[in-house]
């Protein structure tokens, strides 16, 4: 035998040398020029402020391009299906092995998508109905409610050549588990017709509510003069076929100006146009709009389970799928655990293990049929883990986005060893984390920095926790904190009545929540915190909510077109110019014609990766030449957007440029620690951390006194903490009342009083175990949290 050695290691394989992935001159987004070596089959921990590069180096580069490697070896034709990678800005990356990415991103938002659709559980389930359940009702397809029933029939031609030719009958039919009503959602929308237009006018009167429905449009023309009704008419005049024209008309052909267009009824035009569109990519007045005129309601034919009632009818012990699907998973895994069949042995086995995987990742609170929309981000990231707990692979890299996000520090221990065991079982794990308790168990840790954006980028620390503790990094500065309780707490002004709560897992709970103080809602994931604020608070108590729905935005949207604050500034560069403001935005009328206000010219390569390079005419700045000419302040358009918030608060303060309008929105974002970013930075090169504080500037702008905050600390470097504990105390010394739902023992210690739920998640939680300040919860030490406080501040 020939064997082949290392000469770097006498004796040593060549193949045991490839034990490290070689980054060299790692230059996306902010990396300057990044190197780094990551030991294989150990758990690395990347470290560092919001913005400081974490997820460019390890998601952007790393995982990037082993999947970018990965597409390549399958054919040039499969290529095309694939969607299309560029090669990461790096110089060297050696050593890569098949990466798989476990992110923050949010499910699909579409209601028809369940956790049990969003996994393996569902489409087991109905293999086990249609197999077990009395009486038969059909295939596995008959107990999926995105399968509707269809028959047909009918005759087709067959050619056989020489003139033969013989038509042959068909039937078909297909039973489907979706109820016809709901069409599978299991709510059914009722529109508030009130909502939608005055009906004592006319139609030439501009009877309508509905936002782009103005008098002159197109839409509105169409309706107007489609010859269907008497323009001069009030509507609730109209016949009952005129009234059903005017609401329900199937699309017909219609011609109006010479164009030929097509009519449609109010309310389908309605729901293609508006109801269909996730609520969450609306714009504000839209959604406002639906909101005002639209509510769900449970589908009164299927009572909200989306099935047939055959295929509710067909049980196995008394169980049916949907019962099946209700349970929480915990419950279910027990009750298939009792299920003793051998003719679907390998089904119950691979079944149970996917939901016992569920309970052993701390979700078995949840149930099958919980709409996947709904999770928070955390919750999704932990979804996606449980195909991947009982896998046999090995030697592959793991990659995970701050992994501990929602959890309680309770169920953050249990975090930690799922992604020691995926280590010893012989893969490389690379995490992106802020957490303390995470960061403790690492083998090789990674701090990027040392600020954001532009003053970040370079590795700051590599090497063990140990030696982070002493590298004098932001890090390992802050790595031990701990906050201690307030000597003195606020005391309340008044109080927001809670009666009676039982959305979800709530249990009847009755709450006093204090207003004109900090008050923080705590408890293990699955208590019941956001069940209690976001679906328990009444609608009329002028609350402002930043939840934890993620921001969408493309390329050209940046933070100065997010949070309105370029309206104001358009404005007075035309006041100041005396010219149109239309002038002064990249997506409308002083677009650079060749890039037509990209900045950059794409070309499209079609299997390969595009390729994109700076604009030539205008060098990126992304407007036509003429409209640079024009000036504010001593600045042109392009130069303004390119200003960070710290250098547009002071521009904007004093001078020639004084603009208060725009200077309270950029005060807003550097309140919220987001001083670095520079106001025409495309949204999509922002970090969870940075978008969750955008969000919470422009909601701060908000009118309300009521503040409720959903984990405002999701994405936020332990050093940043501290500025978002100031930031909450000037909102409260303002006058406002603040209520966050929170797990971080440093902002449970900054409160001045706290409602902890529990004592577990699902149906062991959904009440109120403790209610007083955290200097009673810890010397109370009754709950969960109370054990976990006491220890953090050092009790």
């Amino acid at each position: 035998m020939v064997t082949s050695t290392d000469p770097r290691q006498p004796g040593g394989h060549v193949a045991d040398s490839h034990d490290l992935i070689r980054v060299h001159g790692a230059r996306e987004n902010n990396l300057k020029d990044v190197s780094v070596e990551l030991p294989k089959r150990r758990l690395t921990v990347f470290t560092g402020v919001s913005g400081s590069g974490k997820s460019s180096l390890v998601f952007d580069t790393v995982a990037a391009e082993s999947q970018r490697l990965i597409n390549e070896t399958y054919s040039a034709f499969l290529q095309g299906f694939m969607p299309t990678l560029a090669r990461p800005e790096v110089d060297v990356l050696e050593g890569l092995t098949t990466a798989i990415t476990v992110d923050q991103q949010r499910m699909g938002s579409d209601p028809r998508s369940t956790v049990g659709t969003a996994t393996d559980a569902n489409a087991m389930l109905r293999i086990l109905f249609s197999r077990l359940g009395k009486p038969y009702f059909g295939p596995p397809g008959a107990f999926s409610f995105n399968v509707a029933s269809v028959s047909a029939s009918g005759g087709f031609t067959v050619d056989r050549g020489a003139d033969k030719t013989r038509t042959e009958k068909v039937t078909f039919s297909r039973t489907g588990g979706m109820c016809v009503r709901c069409e599978g959602r299991g709510t059914v929308t009722d529109i508030d017709l009130t909502q939608l237009y005055d009906d004592s006018k006319s139609l030439n009167e501009d009877p309508f509510t509905i936002p782009t429905y103005t008098g002159g449009g197109w839409v509105v023309r169409v309706i107007t003069e489609s010859g269907f009704f008497d323009p001069d008419k009030p509507i609730r005049e109209y016949t009952k076929k005129e009234r059903h024209d005017f609401l329900y008309r199937e699309p017909t052909k219609v011609k109006i100006g010479g164009a030929n267009l097509t009519y449609e009824g109010l309310i389908p035009k309605l729901q293609k146009s508006m109801l269909s569109k996730d609520r969450e990519s609306m714009q504000p007045h839209i959604r406002a709009f639906v909101d005002r005129a639209v509510t769900f309601t449970t589908c009164p034919e299927c009572d909200g389970t989306r099935l047939t009632e055959g295929a509710r009818s067909s049980k196995i012990g008394g169980i049916s799928i949907a019962d099946a699907c209700a349970m929480e998973i915990r419950d279910l895994a027990e009750w298939v655990r009792g299920l003793d069949e051998p003719s679907v042995a390998p089904l119950l086995t691979a079944l149970q293990h996917s939901l016992d995987s569920f309970v052993e990742i701390g979700l078995g609170y949840l149930s099958l049929n919980r709409p996947s929309g709904t999770l928070s981000g955390g919750e999704a990231q932990r979804v996606k883990m449980i195909r991947h707990l009982g896998s046999s692979l090995t030697d592959v890299t793991y990659v995970f986005d701050e992994p501990t996000i929602g959890l309680h520090p309770h169920d953050i221990q249990r975090m930690n060893g799922l992604l020691l065991r995926l280590r010893d079982k012989g893969n490389t794990v690379l995490v992106v984390e802020h957490k303390p308790e995470t960061i403790a168990i690492a083998d090789h840790v990674v701090d990027l920095g040392p600020g954001a954006g532009t003053e970040g980028g370079t590795v700051c620390y590599e090497g063990t926790v140990e030696g982070l503790r002493a590298s004098g990094t932001i890090t390992g500065r802050h790595l031990d904190d701990r906050a201690s309780l307030k000597d003195t707490v606020r005391k309340p002004t008044g109080a927001l009545e809670i009666r009676g709560a039982t959305a979800n897992n709530l249990r009847n709970v009755d709450v006093d929540i204090p207003l004109g103080v900090l008050t923080v809602v705590t408890g293990v994931a699955g208590s019941g915190k956001s069940s209690l604020l976001h679906g328990s608070i009444p609608a009329d108590q002028g609350v402002v909510s930043v939840d934890q729905a993620p921001i969408r935005g493309s390329r050209r949207s940046n933070p100065a077109t997010y949070t309105g604050l370029l309206e104001p500034i358009r404005k007075a560069f035309a006041k100041a110019n005396g010219v149109k403001p239309a002038l002064f935005s990249a997506n409308s009328e002083g677009a650079c014609p060749t890039c037509n206000g990209a900045g950059v010219v794409f070309t499209d390569l079609g299997m390969m990766a595009g390729v994109s390079t700076t604009c030539e005419d205008c060098g990126g700045k992304r407007f036509d030449g003429s409209v640079l000419e024009y000036r504010f302040g001593g600045r042109d358009i392009s130069e303004v957007l390119g200003m960070s918030v710290t250098e547009a608060e002071q521009f904007f303060r004093e001078g020639e440029a004084r603009l208060p309008a725009a200077h309270e929105i950029v005060r807003r974002m550097a309140d919220v620690g987001l001083g670095y970013l520079t106001l025409g930075q495309p949204l999509t090169t922002l970090s969870g951390g940075e978008r969750q504080r955008l969000k919470l500037a422009t909601h701060m702008g908000d009118k309300g006194g009521v503040y409720v905050l959903d984990e405002p600390t999701t994405g936020l470097h332990l050093a940043d903490v501290e500025q978002l504990l100031g930031l909450l105390d000037r909102l409260v010394d303002s006058g406002k009342s603040v209520i966050v739902i929170e797990h971080h023992q440093a902002v449970m210690a900054h409160a001045d009083w706290i409602i902890d739920l529990g004592p577990g998640a699902g149906h062991d939680g959904g009440r109120i175990v403790f209610e007083g300040t955290p200097a009673e919860l810890v010397a109370a030490r009754s709950t969960l949290t109370g054990e976990h406080l006491a220890e953090y501040v050092g009790a």
